[in-house]
């Protein structure tokens, strides 16, 4: 600290400068005193601590939410997107899906194997990104197909097609149903020359983009078309909350085995773990139970939602 002279001007120089809104050209008019000096001064006043400057948080609701999020389970990121409750879930879906495709951007490397999902919410990224050029990008599916129990354009062969398209990336494409009749299929699979190539690309994932199912949407149709009545009760009966690319969790996180798990082809879900980046991209009210389970499993190190969902994740896990 200097002499008490200099303080009372360091007092004077902040207060014209911080209440005043003067410039520091003005204040070095006024008080003859060279610029470079006024901006020392002001340096020291913080450093001295007359000066103290706060930042309010919560002038920022959803930027507030996000530093919640990103404490509370270890995330590298999150993304609030802000939306009305009056918007339609469309206008919702393609709010989530252009903050996902700019953070996705923002966050591949030359060299990056990218895993996607199926679903809505990245048919919709997809939509928006941005055409550029990466080299030695690879896109590859995370799951297998729908066998014609889902629309087209929200199958992750489709979805990994169009983004290496925009990307101008490599894809591959995964020529099996996400579910098969029996165990002795699913071995076959895992067997082939074709699963083989993609599961050495699953093991070297640095990059992945996947959605999030719920139980409480059990009831539409597309979760009894993919998985059956049958195994849409022995979820409930297992307090399965939601899934990642056909694989099962609890609300606690824990990976829930059923007598579909044999039967399925995709990837683990630890394998996500490994990923650099993992993010997993849903909003609902309804998805809210799902994505705190796939948030306490630590299956993603990104989440990207909207307000009305992460003030839900935030309430209920409350400490």
């Amino acid at each position: 600290m200097g002499s008490k002279d200099d303080r009372k001007l360091m007092i004077k120089i902040a207060q014209m400068y911080y209440e005043q809104n003067m410039t520091q050209s003005q204040i070095a008019e006024e008080l003859d005193i060279y610029r470079t000096t006024i901006s020392r001064l002001l340096k020291n006043a913080r450093e001295d601590g007359i000066v103290t400057i706060k930042i309010n948080y919560d002038s920022d609701h959803d930027f507030t939410m996000e530093e919640k999020l990103k404490k509370r389970f270890g995330l590298k990121e999150a993304i609030v997107v802000p939306v009305e409750k009056k918007q339609t879930q469309d206008m919702k879906l393609t709010a989530v899906g252009q903050a996902c495709a700019r953070l996705l951007q923002r966050s591949i490397r030359d060299g990056d194997i990218i895993g996607f999902s199926w679903g809505s919410s990245l048919a919709k990224m997809v939509d928006t990104l941005d055409p550029e050029a990466k080299k030695d990008v690879i896109c590859v599916p995370l799951v297998g197909g729908s066998s014609g129990r889902l629309e087209s354009r929200f199958h992750s062969n489709t979805i990994c097609y169009q983004a290496a398209l925009k990307l101008g990336a490599k894809s591959l494409m995964f020529d099996f149903p996400a579910i098969v009749e029996k165990n002795e299929t699913r071995d076959d699979i895992s067997r082939s020359r074709h699963f083989k190539e993609i599961a050495v690309l699953w093991d070297r994932l640095t990059v992945a983009v996947f959605g999030i199912g719920s139980m409480k949407l059990a009831e539409q149709s597309n979760w009894h078309a993919f998985y059956g009545d049958e195994t849409v009760k022995e979820l409930g009966d297992r307090r399965a909350v939601g899934d990642i690319c056909s694989r099962f969790f609890d609300r606690a996180g824990n990976q829930v085995y059923t007598s579909l798990s044999d039967r399925t082809v995709t990837i683990d879900l630890n394998a996500l773990k490994k990923a650099r980046v993992a993010i997993g991209v849903a909003e609902s009210l309804k998805k809210v139970s799902a994505i705190i389970g796939a948030l306490r499993g630590g299956f993603m190190n990104v989440l990207v939602t909207t307000t009305e969902t992460a003030e839900q994740i935030l309430k209920r896990t409350d400490p």
